[in-house]
């Protein structure tokens, strides 16, 4: 729980939740999952598949997700995956969308392990701009991914494909209208 807890504060200073900016909605904004409870293990699907990299088991299979709408003046999304302690603690990108219309408000189990019409993807750790599950390492434990949804007041195309997490936490730096977070867990061959 330090974990998460540590992960929100830092979020929260990046994108001024602390200064009173953010305006609240009627109802919580909220990031879950139709199949995993927060603090979940994902099973072995959701996780990559690479024939170079012997970690990468799994079927690469996109998580599913919904959320609450976001507040008003909210007009796209920003999906963040992060794996903190993954290489050995420099962190892994798995995935980064952004770009999502705010009248979405949920990704169907795989639909963003192939290209996407309607959203934008950021390169990932694995030089991709579509989901890319996690590889945890045999003997590393339970690995905790954290999905970041930002509601930001930039329109749907004001940012332009294949920005890495630096450049695109930069890009929506300020324009946060809420954030909210989920995080599941995976171990190596589970």
């Amino acid at each position: 729980m330090l974990h998460k807890q540590f992960y929100r504060s830092v979020l929260a200073a990046l994108f001024g939740l602390c200064s009173g900016v953010i305006a609240m909605a009627d109802e919580p904004f909220r990031l879950k999952s139709p199949i995993f409870e927060d603090n979940g293990v994902m099973p072995r699907k959701f996780g990559g598949v690479s024939s170079a990299n012997k970690n990468c088991i799994g079927e690469n299979v996109s998580v599913p997700l919904t959320w609450t709408p976001g507040p008003a003046g909210t007009k796209s999304y920003v999906l963040m995956m992060v794996d903190l302690a993954g290489r050995g603690g420099t962190g892994v990108d798995h995935w980064l969308i952004y770009g999502i219309p705010a009248d979405v408000t949920a990704l169907k189990e795989g639909e963003h392990s192939k290209p996407h019409p309607r959203f934008l993807g950021g390169r990932s750790a694995a030089d991709t701009d579509q989901y890319f599950g996690p590889c945890p390492a045999p003997g590393s434990g339970l690995h905790h991914y954290v999905f970041t949804l930002v509601a930001t007041d930039l329109e749907p195309d004001a940012l332009k494909a294949g920005l890495n997490r630096t450049d695109l936490m930069k890009a929506i730096t300020g324009r946060a209208k809420a954030v909210t977070d989920f995080v599941l867990r995976q171990e190596y061959g589970s």
